[in-house]
């Protein structure tokens, strides 16, 4: 009984009701991400469309279980297969990935994380295309989930200079910060899509490089457009 008291302060600090909210969020995304592939995937058939899932299904049958894993990393835990606007859903992951480097509370995990998240989309987005003989596939999500954190670091920079700590979850997803939340969301879907100098141009480095390094600098560009709102 008292080893069990001494963790629960650790714990009412580290978790509260936004942080739980958040890995319920990202439970619900692990597990039902497939089973929302499966059912879009099936209305499409029915309505007559073309589908390329048994074309994935034999393609998968052929690979190892390192590229399966590689490969579901790759198109964010099957969100990049859903039949439309992969990249907009991926970017959603990115919102609650953002979310869940505040948990801790620490500026230099938030930073480590950061650059953790796109060393993993380097490599694993580089391992989807030789997996899927394509360049940067559409189903290759894992880039906008990665950049996201980049996009609120003007503004995650701003709450720790004017509080002397790192801003709680409840900052960016209340009803004051909310609508800056989503008009971050929607400034980087822009870029993404526009993909203006040098954006577009950095998609010619090679593998996971070039499949990243456009997802950054669209990310920058939003970084630097908060700075209007956020201060």
């Amino acid at each position: 009984m008292h080893a069990m008291a001494s963790f629960q302060p650790l714990f009412a600090g580290s978790f509260g009701g936004w942080e739980v909210v958040l890995l319920l969020a990202v439970l619900l995304v692990l597990l039902g991400t497939k089973s929302l592939v499966g059912l879009l995937n099936a209305s499409r058939r029915d309505h007559g469309f073309v589908e390329d899932d048994d074309e994935f299904s034999q393609r998968k049958g052929t690979m190892s279980e390192r590229d399966e894993f590689s490969l579901w990393l790759a198109q964010g835990f099957d969100i990049g297969r859903i039949p439309f606007a992969p990249g907009t859903f991926g970017s959603l992951v990115g919102v609650l990935w953002f979310a869940l480097l505040l948990v801790p509370g620490s500026l230099w995990l938030y930073v480590i994380g950061t650059l953790l998240g796109l060393a993993a989309s380097v490599k694993f987005c580089g391992d989807a295309e030789r997996i899927l003989g394509e360049s940067d596939p559409g189903s290759v999500v894992l880039d906008e989930i990665a950049v996201l954190p980049i996009c609120f670091l003007p503004w995650v920079l701003s709450e720790l200079w004017r509080s002397n700590s790192m801003p709680p979850v409840e900052v960016f997803f209340s009803a004051h910060g909310l609508w800056k939340t989503a008009a971050i969301y929607v400034l980087f879907r822009i870029f993404d899509i526009w993909k203006p100098w040098p954006v577009r141009q950095s998609q010619s480095l090679p593998g996971g490089w070039g499949v990243t390094a456009d997802d950054v600098l669209a990310a920058i560009y939003v970084a630097a457009l908060t700075l209007l709102f956020v201060r």
